[in-house]
């Protein structure tokens, strides 16, 4: 038996490829396993970005104090009011899953919003594509695609170093991993 088991089954996140279909937005209710807390100085404008931009939707809102956004599920972030932004975004980001169909407009809509906001694309050695994003809180959002999985690739030989390999053609585990 294996210390490791397959959850793919709880996660809304596609197998990459190609093909891979973004799942729907997510409306229902659930006890959030984790979240992202955002201070905004201007709870429409950030709303206005968050949703027009980075494709999330307002869940619920309080008048002025809070608003509750959500894509897939699992990816909550609550904007609440605040006194002031930082003049620089942070080191530190969050990060949410997108397929690799999404990636062109997430950052066509955030450059229409803001020319400035975008980072990217760029290909990752783990064998992503990322975008970051400044949004108008100075939070560092990144959106990351998993790419079609190709063994022969320097993404591969990458992860391979350091003992992560392909899953084997008979479904069985890929090896050990530290």
């Amino acid at each position: 038996m294996s210390d490791y088991y397959d959850a793919f089954e709880i996660s809304p996140v596609p197998a990459p490829g190609p093909d891979a279909v973004a799942p729907d937005l997510y409306r229902g209710i659930y006890g959030m396993p984790a979240f992202v807390t955002i201070p905004s100085t201007d709870l429409a404008a950030s709303v206005d970005f968050w949703t027009r931009g980075l494709g999330f939707f307002e869940l619920f809102g309080i008048p002025g104090t809070l608003v509750h956004l959500r894509r897939w599920a699992f990816q909550d972030v609550l904007l609440v009011a605040g006194e002031s932004v930082p003049e620089e975004a942070p080191a530190m980001s969050v990060s949410f899953a997108c397929v690799l169909n999404q990636v062109d407009s997430l950052v066509e809509a955030c450059r229409s919003l803001n020319p400035d906001s975008v980072d990217g694309p760029r290909d990752t050695p783990w064998n992503t594509r990322d975008v970051e994003v400044i949004t108008p809180e100075r939070a560092r959002v990144v959106f990351t695609a998993a790419k079609p999985w190709d063994p022969d690739s320097p993404e591969a030989q990458n992860l391979a170093s350091v003992g992560i390999t392909a899953p084997t053609s008979d479904g069985g585990e890929n090896g050990d991993h530290g």
